[in-house]
């Protein structure tokens, strides 16, 4: 069900309204809210495949059972072996359904290089959609009480619910049980909702997907497709279109999903902001997938040693876990790739300026220059690392890198795609010039509160009408094939 079709508002229009004819019927029994979320949750999963709720039911009892067991046994040892149970049960079931097909593949053509003729079994494997999101929310649960930073839920249903919640369900943000429980254990009350904020998030949401990353991604999926046609030209407004789609595609998914959220009385921590201001590869990613860095920087990075062992150590540290990071995304070495390329970005700036005192907050003079040609040069290989992102192949990367900076022509972009592309561009910077403001002064959140309901009620059904006009064909969210 896409968040972005008139099914999933239907859907949607009808969850909210029983939420909270039920809220108003039993005002102090927030258990009926707790089952009926939880039923939808489900059926919302099911109408995907119905064969997916066996999986995400295993991970629910399968933590669930090693929670309560960890937080009744005191022993180190048997702590551990439960903690492990965790680990393998989930990370088995991930790398079957994820990963199975890209080391059988990698093992057989490493074996016939060496000259043994080995055969696999074919196996049709479905991926389940969200299984990567949540598996991470539900492991950051048992490593938490392990670690003894918070006790275990003993309402199955309520973990049931943290595990299933729809609308971070399939794509995220991954959110850890330290927050989303506590969160699903007191709703906010009605007099609380922030609806002019979940509202708007839903319908900027609906706009960066619906209006500007499917309209955009023509750009992009024929520069992909045709790496050897198109001109340079053509190749580079395909890039920077596929960086433009990707984050208005996922940002887009993650405003809805915390709009929708937000009109059920619950918060989800934000998964993006303004990743493309970023001033460094640090920066980019304390903004780029915010819940999936953090998971990442708190389960493994300072698993791993983090920056506390020696500067070496943390080099490899940062390597290792942006590789992870990478093959997190799906079974390629093309995520291989991404994720060595930005882990080793992060190293070497982490290198520098372990030995360069360089003024990186200085806004004037020859210092200020240089932070800026940095910050053009961060965004610049941001762009560039996408395309290992994009492309279906290593080969394909190659030939959108070498159309690159080959500097030869081909098949030019249509004056439709040059006006479409140019029009992005400039409202994307005109965006990040509002939301720098907004970061720093929050005067956007300040005018929509401060608007007569009529006014807001107006200009919502009017950006609504203009988005459904302004539609194209409804895609896919790039992140359900993680």
């Amino acid at each position: 069900m896409n968040f972005t079709t008139p099914q999933y508002f239907l859907f949607f229009a009808i969850v909210w309204c029983v939420r909270w004819i039920l809220a108003a019927i039993y005002p102090n029994r927030n258990v009926f809210v707790l089952w009926f979320l939880l039923f939808v949750s489900y059926a919302f999963y099911l109408s995907w495949d119905y064969r997916f709720g066996a999986l995400i039911l295993f991970t629910t009892v399968l933590d669930y059972g090693v929670g309560r067991a960890l937080d009744s046994q005191e022993d180190l040892k048997k702590r551990k072996i439960l903690l492990f149970l965790s680990l393998i049960g989930n990370l088995s079931v991930l790398g079957f359904f994820k990963y199975f097909h890209f080391f059988t593949d990698s093992f057989l053509g490493l074996f016939h290089l060496i000259g043994w003729k080995v055969s696999a079994p074919t196996l049709k494997i479905i991926l389940p959609v969200g299984i990567s999101f949540y598996t991470f929310q539900s492991l950051s649960y048992s490593i938490d009480v392990y670690r003894k930073q918070i006790s275990s839920e003993k309402n199955f249903f309520q973990y049931a619910l943290f595990l299933s919640f729809f609308p971070q369900l399939v794509a995220g943000p991954i959110v850890s049980a330290r927050i989303l429980l506590p969160a699903l254990r007191s709703l906010f009350s009605w007099e609380n909702v922030p609806i002019r904020e979940g509202i708007w998030l839903i319908l900027l949401g609906f706009v960066k997907k619906a209006v500007i990353a499917d309209r955009i991604s023509v750009i992009s999926d024929f520069a992909y497709q045709f790496p050897d046609s198109v001109s340079t030209v053509f190749a580079w407004m395909g890039v920077f279109s596929y960086s433009i789609q990707i984050y208005c595609d996922f940002s887009g998914y993650t405003d809805i999903a915390i709009g929708s959220a937000l009109l059920l009385g619950v918060r989800l921590p934000e998964n993006f902001r303004l990743p493309y201001s970023a001033t460094s590869f640090s920066d980019f990613w304390r903004r780029w997938h915010i819940s999936l860095s953090g998971w990442l920087r708190e389960y493994l990075y300072i698993s791993l040693g983090g920056n506390r062992v020696g500067a070496w150590v943390t080099y490899r540290n940062l390597l290792v876990t942006m590789l992870l990071g990478g093959l997190w995304h799906g079974p390629s070495w093309n995520f291989v790739i991404w994720g060595f390329l930005h882990g080793g970005f992060l190293a070497l700036e982490r290198w520098f300026r372990d030995r360069v005192r360089f003024p990186w907050s200085e806004k004037s003079g020859i210092n200020g220059v240089l932070k800026f040609l940095y910050q053009v040069f961060v965004i610049l290989f941001v762009c560039l690392i996408w395309i290992f992102f994009r492309s279906k192949n290593l080969e394909n990367s190659w030939q959108i890198l070498g159309t690159l900076f080959r500097f030869s022509g081909g098949i030019e972009p249509t004056y439709t795609m040059q006006t479409q592309f140019l029009s992005i561009l400039a409202i994307l910077c005109f965006a990040t010039y509002i939301g720098k403001k907004e970061e720093s002064f929050g005067s956007f959140s300040k005018f929509r509160e401060n608007l007569h309901w009529i006014v807001f009620s107006f200009l919502s059904a009017l950006g609504f009408i203009v988005g459904v006009v302004l539609t194209v064909e409804t895609k896919p969210f790039l992140y359900f094939v993680f």
